[in-house]
Parts: structure tokens; sequence; C-alpha cells
């Protein structure tokens, strides 16, 4: 079998689950190309698990200063070269057809009449699952972005029968108590204002990750650059997490009971969504600016994360993948969350 699998490769996240879905695709007879868009190819690393990956400009989306640009975006993409992507991309030799939100495999896909499966948060957000920041505009880009025939959703809770609990790519936990320090990404904010804001807490330690940081020690701040062993190991030792409200690393710290304090990426409805699910699932504190003075009480006591355990769905869906994707989604759907 051959399967072509886009991936969105503006965040991390993306490609966090990408990696966990090589690595449950390896022991089956599949002959997977990935093509990851969204990110120039020389901004991406520690991508050894996808061999030699196509790449596509593709589209992607603008931020400053913690908020989604929509004017910059659109000035910013360029539509042309999308389109040519889009054109040239042959899908004849391929069996199956998957996209994590990635636009460039789901147009050429609805360009040639081929049946695509989404698999991605993005694809969760049904009647009933939690929306907020909604506007006609971000429903519209939503759901074109990067459209698809069968759509296999990612989220905290079942909110729909096609929604399954996140594919997650941890390393095992080693069962020591925590480290005294902080873990802090906030990749969408000014990083000279990030460390400045978290130098007002100096009775407590923290360490900034963010892609184009030095490693560097200011007073209590640790910089540190993107990387994602030290990430991940980190993210076990730490006491709790201040980040956006991105899906993928949100369910990490879930998975391993991690305090969270998040700050949805203002104007964006995936992230303003998140965040509404999250308080209302009473999983993670919430703030949206970063607010001193709640921060100051979530760092005197970081509550307890949920006591949550998400099965591996890497697995189920590779499984359901080598075998033709025959089988109704809500039958897994029924297993995960049993």
């Amino acid at each position: 079998m051959r399967l072509l699998y886009g991936v969105q490769a503006t965040g991390q996240g993306h490609i966090s689950r990408a990696r966990a879905m090589a690595e449950a695709l390896r022991p089956y007879d599949i002959e997977v190309t990935w093509l990851f868009s969204g990110r120039p190819k020389d901004q991406l690393f520690d991508m050894e698990p996808f061999e030699n990956f196509e790449h596509r400009s593709g589209l992607t989306f603008v931020t400053q200063s913690g908020q989604l640009q929509y004017v910059k975006t659109a000035v910013h993409n360029n539509l042309w070269r999308f389109v040519q992507d889009v054109r040239s991309l042959n899908l004849e030799r391929y069996d199956l057809i998957v996209t994590d939100y990635e636009p460039v495999t789901a147009w050429a896909a609805k360009l040639a009449r081929r049946q695509i499966i989404g698999i991605g948060h993005q694809y969760a957000f049904g009647s009933n699952t939690p929306v907020a920041g909604h506007s006609l505009l971000q429903r519209t880009v939503m759901r074109w972005f990067a459209p698809v025939d069968r759509p296999v959703g990612l989220h905290w809770a079942a909110f729909d029968s096609n929604v399954l609990p996140p594919i997650l790519d941890l390393p095992q936990l080693e069962a020591n108590a925590p480290d005294d320090f902080f873990l802090v990404y906030l990749p969408f904010e000014h990083q000279d204002k990030v460390t400045q804001w978290l130098q007002a807490f100096p009775e407590h330690r923290f360490k900034q990750y963010a892609g184009g940081l030095e490693n560097a020690e200011q007073g209590n701040v640790l910089r540190c650059s993107a990387n994602i062993s030290g990430f991940k190991s980190d993210l076990g030792r730490c006491r709790g997490v201040i980040c956006n409200s991105g899906f993928e690393l949100i369910s990490e710290c879930l998975q391993w009971r991690k305090s969270v304090l998040t700050r949805p990426l203002q104007g964006q409805m995936e992230q303003l969504s998140n965040a509404a699910a999250l308080a209302q699932l009473n999983y993670a504190r919430v703030m949206y600016e970063l607010d001193t003075k709640v921060t100051r009480a979530w760092l005197a006591n970081p509550p307890a994360g949920p006591e949550l355990h998400f099965h591996n769905v890497a697995e189920q869906l590779a499984h359901w993948l080598a075998h033709g994707a025959t089988e109704p989604i809500d039958l897994i759907n029924h297993r995960l969350w049993a």
C-alpha cells in the first residue's frame, strides 16, 4: 500500500502527531510519503523519522504579539504558488491520502476527485464541540483551509462520534518528583517581553522555549533553543506549564498530569475554543493576556492535573489505515473512550 500523508508544519503540534503516526505505521507494509508545508524547509528540525519527505510552501497564519493578523496573513501567503503546488501534486500512485490540516494535499485530492481522510484536531469541531471567538470568516477558513471527505477529529472528550482522544508523542515518563521550575512555551509572543514578564516572579524558576532563542540564563529565566528531546525531558520534570492554547502540548500536559496556565492566541478560533473546552472540563486555568495577578496566584499553588490517561490512538489509526480505513470511525471512537 502507498500512503500520502500531508502535515501542516506551521506549529510543532501537527509534526508531533506525525512523529507518533510514523512510529505506529512502521511495522506495516506501507510506503508512506510525508508532505510538509506552512514553514520554510530550512526551519524544520528533528525530521529524521520522515526520511526523504516532500515539502511545499503551502499556507500559513501570521501572528504578532499573541494575536492572529488576518490582513498580514492574506498578504504574506503566495496564493499563485499555492495553486501551482496543488495542480502539480500527482496523486495517481497513492492508495490512501491523509491530511493533518495540510492544504496542498487536501486541495489536490479535491481537484483530482480523490477521497481524502482528515486526521487532526481541526476536524473535531462538530455541533457538540465547545466553540468560542468564532465569526463567519473564521468558520469559513477552518472549514475550507484543508477540506476532507472523512474527518477524524481529535479532542479531550468525546464530543462527537468521529472524535478520538489525542495522538501523543511522548517518551516513557520517569517516576521522579518534579523539579522546582516551570516550563514556558509562548511561541506567538515577543520572546524578550515574555522573559521580562517572567522576571517579575523572581521567587520562581522558568525554562522558556521558543524557536530562534539561544541558550542563555537571564536571572530566574533560562532561555532554551527549540529541540524535541530537551523540551520533552523538561516537560516531564517541570512543576507546571505556561503556554498558548495549542492542542498537542496541552494534550501532553494532561497525559502527564501537569498543571497548565494557558493563554489562547487572540483572534484564533481554534485556540479560543480550546480554552473554552479546558474551562468547561476544568482541565486548566485560562488567562486572556499575560496577566501578572492571575499568574502569581497560579504559581503560588499550581493545582494538580486531572486524572486522565489517553489510550494509544496512533496504534489504532495505523492499524485502521493499514487495513484500508474501512472500519467505521465511530467504532474506534467507542473503543478508545470506553
